[in-house]
Formats: C-alpha cells, sequence, structure tokens
C-alpha cells in the first residue's frame, strides 16, 4: 500500500514567529493515520520546527540540501548538517531551483545520491514547462528528467524516493492540471518506473501532485489512481487550508 503524503513546502516564508504560530496551529488538528504530513520551512527555522513538533505526527524536510558533505561553499547545506538536527527528508529539484539557480539533472543527480548516502528520504520533483505542454512534449520532458536524475539508482534505493510531478506552468499561477490530466502523467510517470525497474517498485513509489493545489480542488485531485497526495505551496502557510488538503483524501 503506497503512502498517501501531503507536504508543505513554506519556500522564503515565516519568520520565528510565525512558523511558532502556523506550527501550533496545525498541532490542534488531528492527523489522519493513513496520510504522512510533512513542512518544509526556512533553513533558519528546521531547528525550531523540529523542537515545536515534537511528539507530533508531522514531519520536518528540508528545502535543499548540497551534493557536497562539507568544504568551501558559502551559504550551502550538507546532508551531515540536516541530520544532525534531526532532519531525515529534503526537498530537490524543485522548479525554482532549476529555472533560479540553474540546477541541472546532473546536479542533483548529485545531490540526489548524497541524500541517499545519508539515509535521507528525498522527495524529487520534476515537470514541464508552458511550452512544452503546447508542444505536446510534456512526456518525453519528464522522461528525461526522470532519466537523468534517478534512474541509476539501485532499485533499492526507491524505498527512499518520493517523486512529485509539478507542472510548471501551474506552480503559483492559479492555474492547475485538470484531475485527468494530472492521473495522465502520473500514469505514466509510474510506467516509466515500471519498464526501468519492476512492478513492485513502481507500485511502493509514491506520486506527490504539485501546482496550486487548493481545498477546493485537492479531492478530486487526490481522486486518481496514481495520484498519492501534493506537494503544497501558498496553501501550506495557511493552517486551516493545508489541513483540508491533508483531510481531503
Amino acid at each position: 500500500m503506497r503512502d498517501q503524503i501531503v507536504a508543505g513546502n513554506w519556500k522564503m516564508n515565516n519568520d520565528q514567529i510565525q512558523t511558532e504560530t502556523l506550527l501550533e496551529r496545525l498541532k490542534t488538528y488531528e492527523i489522519p493515520n493513513k496520510v504522512r504530513v510533512m513542512v518544509a520551512p526556512s533553513f533558519t527555522q528546521l531547528s525550531q520546527s523540529k523542537q515545536l513538533l515534537n511528539g507530533s505526527s508531522i514531519k520536518v524536510a528540508a528545502q535543499n540540501m548540497s551534493a557536497a558533505p562539507s568544504g568551501a561553499y558559502t551559504g550551502e547545506v550538507s546532508a551531515g548538517m540536516l541530520k544532525g538536527i534531526g532532519v531525515q527528508i529534503v526537498i530537490l529539484g524543485h522548479s525554482e531551483r532549476r529555472a533560479l539557480f540553474h540546477e541541472t539533472d546532473v546536479h542533483l543527480a548529485e545531490k540526489v545520491k548524497a541524500a541517499l548516502a545519508s539515509d535521507m528520504e528525498v522527495i524529487f520533483c520534476f515537470g514541464e514547462e508552458l511550452e512544452d505542454r503546447k508542444a505536446k512534449a510534456h512526456f518525453d520532458v519528464v522522461e528525461k528528467q526522470l532519466k537523468n536524475a534517478l534512474f541509476d539508482l539501485e532499485t533499492s534505493a526507491w524505498k527512499k524516493i518520493i517523486l512529485a510531478y509539478e507542472p510548471v506552468w501551474a506552480i503559483g499561477t492559479g492555474e492547475t492540471a485538470s484531475p485527468q490530466q494530472a492521473q495522465e502523467m502520473h500514469a505514466h510517470i509510474r510506467n516509466l518506473i515500471l519498464n526501468q525497474y519492476n512492478p513492485s517498485v513502481a507500485d511502493e513509489v509514491s506520486i506527490l501532485y504539485g501546482g496550486s493545489v487548493k481545498p477546493n480542488n485537492a479531492k478530486e485531485i487526490f481522486s486518481g489512481a496514481d495520484v498519492d497526495g501534493g506537494l503544497i505551496g501558498g496553501a501550506s502557510l495557511d493552517a486551516e487550508d493545508f489541513m483540508a488538503i491533508v483531510n481531503a483524501f
């Protein structure tokens, strides 16, 4: 049985006071037993979030990490540093990291390997731009991103991989892939994994949808047979909205 997952990516939002306010509010809600819930604060709030969520089923993820274990990399954070404060999950490959910080598939493959070598769980993001979809190249783009970054991993490594399909044209734009478009792509992704690995890996990996998921569309999106939850952006900054999405399965 695949995990149902809702992960909130806070991006560059929430200072110390805002973090405490939001997490204390989230802790008042009952978390469904069947859903894994995660939040990804900024680096400066990771330790605080771990402390505030001690004893809660809500897990803390980092938004990024370096492929290097240490060294002269000003401003970077390593897997060991994250593990040192108890963070066991990291988001890699988000479209904003790809677009704004020019992270390539090759670079992301190195980051994934570094995270796995530290026994961390990876939420790996990928997806097409609007022009790719208009050109009907979206399936090819997604296949290339997965093959370049993940398909040389050993079968056993996939126990630590969560996939997050994010059509770039639907992130922060108010546009959302239709439930049919989301399911179509998720089924395609699962089939790619089946062809590369085996039915067990394909069936067990959770594939999240990321792209303007809101309380009013989450239930329909999550109804897809191959949609196992969401990577949530803006709606994760509001406790009521986020928990409505958590309860949308």
